[in-house]
């Protein structure tokens, strides 16, 4: 994996507080005609290519967060693939 793969991986890792150790089986090249690291993506190529994760606050409903970020961002497409809410 290039080196800046594994920094990706490490930093989602650090940014959802994981602390177990990642066990690695064996190491393998990407074959980056098929695409790039995301952190390597503008920020364009985010909006077109990747999902964002949003920690919505309480209120708003899911469709009324995914309208405003639309209207911000000037996106004719958006969407949410579901809400995880400590109640539910």
């Amino acid at each position: 994996m290039k080196d800046n793969g594994w920094e990706f991986i490490e930093s989602i890792s650090s940014f959802c507080n994981n602390k177990r150790e990642w066990i690695i089986v064996r190491e393998e090249e990407t074959d980056y005609s098929y695409g790039k690291i995301p952190s390597e993506r503008s920020l364009e190529e985010r909006f077109d290519l990747g999902i964002i994760n949003l920690d919505k606050p309480p209120g708003p409903t899911s469709h009324e967060v995914v309208a405003w970020i639309k209207r911000m961002f000037g996106l004719k497409k958006a969407g949410h693939g579901g809400t995880l809410e400590e109640i539910v």
